[in-house]
Formats: C-alpha cells, sequence, structure tokens
C-alpha cells in the first residue's frame, strides 16, 4: 500500500527539510501542513515544498486542526493508503516510520501508536505529563496506553471519517482520538520507538496551561464536581452529627443530598451526557448506594471500633472512593 506522512508544522526548524528529504528518498508521499506560521519561516517551508504536497492557511488554529486538515486532503485524493502522522521536530525518525506503515499494513481497524520508552533524557514536564495523562486514560476506558501523548501514529485511510469526526483542534485533539476510538471499536496497539528529546523539547509549542485543561478538562471538571459535592456532603455530615448524634445516620442523609446534587453536575456539565436520563439515574443511584454502603462501612469500622478521628478519616475515605467513582461514572454511568 503506499504510504503518506502528514505532518503537521507550526514555526519549523531546518531540520524538517532533512525530515522531508529523508521520507522522499524512501518512497513516502509527504502532505506538509503549515499552521499559521509567521511569515519569516517561509524560507524553510519553500525548501520544503520540492518534497511534499503544500498545505497552508494565514492563522494559527493548533495540532489537531492542522491533522484534520490534511486529513481532509488525504481522504479527497487518495484511496487505500497508509497514513502516518509524525512531528516536525526531528522526535521522530523515518526508521520507525515505516517500521509502523509495515505493521499497520498487516491490521484492519487499528491505530497503531509509536510508544517512546522513558529514560534519563526525557524532560521532566515530559515524564510526569505522560504520567498523569496515562493514569486518566486508563481511568476513563480502563486500557493501559504507555505513551498516550505521542505524536507518531499509523492507520489505514478507511479510518480517517472516523478521525476527521474526533473533537478538538488543538493538542487534545490527539488525546481525543484514542479516547473515541474504543468507543468504535477500533484497535489500539502500541510499538516501541526510539526516544528523542532535542534540546530539552525546547521545540515544542505545547501551551502548559491552556493545553493542558484541553486535554484533562473532563477530569477537571469531575474533580470540582466532587470538591464541591464533598464540601455539601462534609458540612451536611458534621451538622448531622450534633443534631442525629450518630455518625451513621448522619453520612446516609448526608450523601443522599449531596449525590443527588453531583449526579445533577456529572450529567449536565462534565460529561454532558445525552442518553436515557432513567438509565443513567438508576445506574448512577446504585452506585451511590455501593459508594455510601463501602463509605459508611469503613467509617463505622474505624470510627466507632478502631476509633480513629471521625473528621480526618471520612477526608480518607472520601478520597480513595473518588477514583472507583470517576471509573465507574465515565465508562458505564455517562457513556453517551
Amino acid at each position: 500500500m503506499k504510504k503518506i506522512a502528514l505532518i503537521p508544522s507550526y514555526e519549523p526548524n531546518e531540520k524538517l527539510i532533512d525530515i522531508l528529504s529523508e521520507l522522499s528518498n524512501n518512497k513516502f508521499e509527504i502532505v506538509l501542513v503549515n499552521d499559521g506560521s509567521n511569515k519569516k519561516y517561509d524560507k524553510i517551508f519553500n525548501k520544503c515544498k520540492k518534497y511534499c504536497k503544500y498545505l497552508s492557511y494565514e492563522e494559527n488554529h493548533g495540532k489537531g486542526y492542522a491533522l484534520k486538515t490534511g486529513l481532509k486532503y488525504i481522504d479527497d485524493n487518495y484511496k487505500d493508503v497508509i497514513v502516518i502522522t509524525m512531528d516536525s521536530d526531528g522526535q521522530h525518525t523515518v526508521k520507525d516510520a515505516i517500521n509502523l506503515c509495515n505493521i499497520v499494513s498487516k491490521n484492519d481497524n487499528t491505530i497503531l501508536l509509536g510508544k517512546r520508552l522513558r529514560s534519563s533524557k526525557t524532560p521532566l514536564r515530559s515524564r510526569l505529563g505522560n504520567a498523569i495523562t496515562r493514569l486518566a486514560y486508563r481511568l476513563s476506558t480502563g486500557i493501559d496506553i504507555y505513551d498516550t501523548q505521542t505524536g507518531l501514529r499509523a492507520f489505514k485511510s478507511d479510518l480517517i471519517p472516523f478521525l476527521l469526526a474526533v473533537e478538538g483542534n488543538r493538542f487534545e485533539y490527539e488525546m481525543n482520538m484514542i479516547l473515541d476510538a474504543p468507543k468504535k471499536k477500533i484497535n489500539l496497539i502500541e510499538e516501541v520507538i526510539e526516544t528523542i528529546y532535542e534540546d530539552n523539547n525546547s521545540g515544542t509549542h505545547f501551551n502548559a496551561l491552556r493545553d493542558s485543561y484541553l486535554i484533562y478538562k473532563e477530569i477537571i471538571k469531575f474533580i470540582s464536581s466532587s470538591v464541591l459535592s464533598f464540601v455539601v456532603d462534609y458540612i451536611l455530615f458534621v451538622i448531622g452529627t450534633f443534631i442525629f448524634k450518630s455518625v451513621i445516620v448522619s453520612n446516609i442523609v448526608a450523601r443522599v443530598i449531596s449525590s443527588t446534587f453531583n449526579y445533577s453536575i456529572n450529567r449536565n456539565v462534565v460529561f454532558k451526557d445525552k442518553g436515557n436520563i432513567k438509565n443513567s439515574i438508576m445506574k448512577y443511584y446504585l452506585l451511590a448506594i455501593f459508594i455510601l454502603i463501602v463509605n459508611t462501612s469503613l467509617l463505622h469500622l474505624l470510627v466507632n471500633i478502631l476509633g480513629l478521628n471521625k473528621y480526618i478519616i471520612k477526608i480518607v475515605i472520601e478520597v480513595v472512593l473518588f477514583t472507583i467513582s470517576y471509573s465507574i461514572q465515565k465508562r458505564f454511568i455517562f457513556k453517551d
């Protein structure tokens, strides 16, 4: 099958020319998308044009938008090809691109991810970012992907309609891609690639605040919802201990009120679920009952039997159950 290398690029350095030259020598057709770079980079792009189909627009829209622009062009002009996406900063080798294309040629309905193993040369923020995103992805899908942020990805062109429908225009697009793939029964597999970080990854255009929010916004919203619901629950719990003189009764009353509040926020704001409300509310309250039983049992054991501080233990138990609750709500309750 013909191999197409799709490269989104924003204000690249001269290494891009060498990458395109090597790809061309290895019989790749190349689609290069200039994501609204400053005019002073035209000199580099002009040197690249002899190796590729060059697409550009004036305003910077983000990596996801650039990838979709290239995918749309490929979908309109090619049939039955293998597409590999690569970064323009030299983090990916042509050797790895060839290997991934060969593997995915034997796998239908598959997105093949280039897996960068952690090393001493990996910048701290990249190690931290990958660790957090790996955990967030596992909680959301139940699938273990080691390198969720890799830009080296190969797939057959029949997946392009799905990829064009994935939401996001910046770095969150690549995360949304692997979040949506399991829902469509698309396989995700990984292959080890060389780990390269030039100049401590100084060439990245990742905006720590903006792009981290876009990638993690669902979990950030869930944490905010949980914290707010916990505040409601905790205040009602404390008040209840004075009114009812019972840890168990106070915990039940507080949880019934706070869970109703939490369901409304999670359905309408966090997950924006459009499914059947009767179905989701039934599942939610089954989960709430389960969490309540576990929560109350642990409180009774640790406070009434072991004599630990009820206010501190309440916080510890809530933190532990938070992870379980997010994973179940994401995967089974608000999956629509």
